[in-house]
């Protein structure tokens, strides 16, 4: 079965210089790629990649996984070192519960970025 990451973005869908903004993030790890949509519509894709440990959703720090359900992206790194990096709210409560019943840190900090900004 094809694992997908669906992210739900903070702000509403508003227009803004002519500029539609998405309403929903949709990842699809098998086919590699990052949708904007609104209303249920594609307005963009992206091919995207993943960390070393791409398959299965994440369970702890450390396992280089990337999480699978839905978050929040919730707030823009200014200071990144990556471009354009946004939080996303990883981990939920079911993800605090399954690692706390498991004995792991489910770990934290998860962002959606583009390519290391060169000086």
């Amino acid at each position: 079965m094809e694992k997908i990451i669906l992210i739900i973005l903070l702000l509403t869908p508003t227009i803004v210089f002519g500029i539609e903004k998405a309403d929903m993030v949709l990842v699809i790890k098998s086919e590699s790629k990052l949708y904007l949509k609104k209303d249920g519509k594609a307005l963009n894709e992206y091919h995207v990649a993943f960390g070393a440990n791409p398959k299965g959703h994440k369970h702890q720090q450390g396992d280089e996984r990337t999480p699978e359900g839905k978050y929040i992206l919730d707030y823009k790194k200014e200071d990144s070192s990556f471009y354009k990096s946004i939080h996303i709210s990883y981990p939920n409560e079911t993800d605090k519960k399954r690692a706390k019943e498991s004995g792991v840190n489910p770990g934290g900090f998860i962002m959606i970025h583009g390519q290391k900004k060169w000086s």
